[in-house]
């Protein structure tokens, strides 16, 4: 498949200029060119994906767009007139709005306020100091209602999942009388039918003549949403597509320079024959008010048992009454035999159990601190204050996981939001991995990456369940969980409704879940 000639308006599209057209971006931090010589370009009524691996330049090409980089060299245009936004307020006013992948909204306010903060509408014809709360709940709940979301607008937005929080980011996207939409990863905490109802509306605002950019690693949702493609490969264009035309494993080899190899991504070794372990983690009736109904579970060394189940369904707070985040009330947790009191996560880590969360950004990794320090963060924690881990021994460390998990970063020194997600996950991954747990859980550990890192982690964790590891392995990608569970632990409604044995398709999984509707 030749890519599109990029001097060229694709075929079908509207033959007037761009509503935004990108040339020669370029943009470089120290010794890392993260861009170059990027062109874009964006017809209105299209929407179109921008792909690539982690670390392939979106996220950076992003943030020149809307102003939170400036461009080392290159030019912007909007409606053919050059542009230069030097914030995202700026940004803003000019016409592009942008909704991220992590939730940036302030859960202590209401959905209202977060839909419309900076922009509240006022009393009166000056549009004084009062703000008109009626008219601003009335309007937030129109926003909603486009997406097909009922909700109190007037409650905080912490009382809300992060599945809700992602569709109020992306109605405060809406909300601003925007020429360009650009939406990165925002259904990644998003289930099907909030999926689907979230391309209705995409549809409808693309219909009208909005030019929508969509970033995602989902690439279903990309062939079934978006007409065109442009593939970033470190830092550089590879083409421009007609996504009719580009087949999905042409797709992943622009993305990534090369065929994918087959092996990875490979299912559960065959464990027939030998005999199974004895339970090292067994739970009775364990339950929290409001979050877990009584739950039976058992995990064996070498085993990967999948949690499967819709957004809602509990899998998260399961894994959090595991390690000790929050409390049970009743029902208990054995270990090896032994029941034990989960009263902390520093208990849980000290007991051999490790957790990647499903929040990366909130609970997962320190921004501020380097790829070293949050490597070295776990086994730190597990020893306590004393003995202290050199850094030698931090580097050290830190450079084996880097080395082992393709991490890619220029140092282990640099600060690790500096990273790319998928960099940030395998660095998250390789913290736990450090402290040689008994039991890993992971939750959603390749939510927003890229397809070669998440098949690459998936190996992993194949890896390390062949050399005795326990794995409790959570994702709201069914076909994930099928294809390395040993066994699948169903939930709905925050209880556990059966079992199914490795092999077992998706559609199994859904129909089991759909019995107990």
């Amino acid at each position: 498949m030749s890519k599109t000639d990029i001097t060229k308006p694709a075929s079908g599209r509207d033959q007037n200029t761009p509503v935004l057209e990108l040339s020669g971006i370029n943009k470089q931090f120290g010794a890392v060119q993260a861009l170059q010589n990027v062109k874009l370009r964006l017809f209105a009524g299209e929407i179109h994906a921008l792909m690539g691996q982690n670390g392939a330049g979106k996220s950076t090409l992003i943030k020149v767009l809307t102003g939170v980089y400036p461009a080392d060299s290159g030019e912007i245009r909007l409606r053919g007139q050059p542009i230069r936004p030097t914030s995202t307020l700026h940004a803003q006013h000019l016409g592009i709005s942008t909704v991220y992948q992590e939730v940036n909204l302030c859960t202590n306010l209401s959905v209202a306020e977060n839909i419309f903060a900076g922009r509240y509408p006022r009393h009166g014809a000056l549009q004084g100091w009062s703000i008109d709360w009626a008219r601003m709940q009335q309007e937030a709940k129109a926003l909603l209602q486009r997406l097909n979301l009922d909700i109190d607008v007037t409650q905080p937005l912490s009382s809300f999942s992060v599945a809700v929080q992602q569709m109020v980011a992306i109605a405060r996207g809406l909300s601003i009388s925007a020429q360009v939409l650009i939406l990165d990863e925002p259904t990644s905490s998003l289930d099907d039918d909030e999926v689907e109802r979230l391309f209705v509306v995409l549809r409808q605002l693309r219909d009208q003549g909005m030019a929508i950019v969509f970033v995602t690693h989902f690439l279903g949702q990309m062939y079934a949403l978006c007409d065109h493609i442009t593939v970033l490969r470190n830092g550089e264009l590879v083409g421009e597509y007609p996504a009719s035309e580009l087949g999905q494993g042409a797709l992943i080899a622009a993305m990534i320079g090369r065929e994918l190899d087959a092996s990875l991504g490979a299912t559960p070794a065959d464990q027939a024959g030998t005999a199974p372990a004895a339970d090292w983690l067994t739970t009775r009736g364990l339950a929290r008010a409001g979050s877990v109904k009584p739950m039976d579970l058992s995990v064996r060394p070498g085993e990967v048992v999948g949690i499967g189940g819709l957004l809602g369904s509990g899998r998260t707070e399961l894994a959090r009454l595991l390690f000790g985040l929050d409390r049970s009330d009743a029902g208990e947790i054995t270990l090896s035999g032994q029941t034990v009191h989960m009263d902390s996560p520093s208990t849980a880590i000290k007991l051999g159990l490790g957790l990647c969360p499903e929040d990366r950004k909130a609970e997962g990794i320190i921004a501020e601190l380097s790829v070293r320090e949050n490597i070295a963060l776990a086994l730190q924690a597990r020893q306590g204050l004393w003995p202290f881990i050199s850094r030698a021994r931090q580097t050290e460390m830190a450079q084996h996981y880097v080395k082992a998990l393709g991490i890619k970063t220029s140092d282990v020194d640099t600060p690790i939001g500096q990273l790319s997600g998928g960099n940030q996950q395998k660095a998250v991954l390789a913290r736990w991995l450090a402290t040689q747990p008994k039991l890993l859980i992971l939750d959603e550990p390749t939510r927003g990456i890229d397809i070669a890192a998440k098949q690459e982690i998936m190996n992993e964790i194949l890896t390390l369940a062949k050399q005795g590891m326990a794995v409790l392995f959570i994702s709201s990608e069914m076909s994930e969980v099928v294809r390395v569970a040993d066994r699948i632990v169903v939930m709905r409604d925050h209880a556990k409704v059966g079992e199914l044995p490795a092999g077992s398709s998706d559609h199994a999984v859904y129909a089991l879940i759909a019995e107990h509707a």
